[in-house]
């Protein structure tokens, strides 16, 4: 059974900083691809970054130069360094992994950025 769980999310004041978590079980973590997901409110969910199984990295236009995606292969784990946080940054983040032509998503954090 694949399982995704964020944690990380919360209340931060723009410019911050929050460290986003999401822990996997049920796929051989280090061969797959993982991403986060952005969806704010009344919006569609995009993709902010990815990472491969050989650690190349990309990132949606907006966030790019902030946030940093890592992975731990050893925890099954891939992270979301979120600094110089907007308001516009504001939603519920989610990690994604496509496994066997199936797409897997979390519960989602959520992260408010104001002031």
């Amino acid at each position: 059974q694949v399982r995704l769980v964020e944690s990380g999310g919360g209340s931060v004041q723009p410019g911050g900083s929050l460290r986003l978590s999401c822990a996997t079980s049920g796929i051989n973590f280090s061969i797959h691809a993982m991403r986060w997901y952005g969806q704010a409110p009344g919006q569609q969910r995009e993709l902010v970054a990815s990472i491969l199984s050989n650690g190349t990295t990309d990132y949606g236009d907006s966030v790019k130069g902030r946030f940093t995606i890592s992975r731990n292969n050893g925890r099954s784990t891939v992270y979301l360094q979120m600094n110089s946080l907007k308001p516009e940054d504001t939603a519920v983040y989610y990690c994604n992994v496509r496994y066997k032509a199936r797409d897997y998503w979390g519960q989602g954090t959520r992260v408010t950025v104001s002031s």
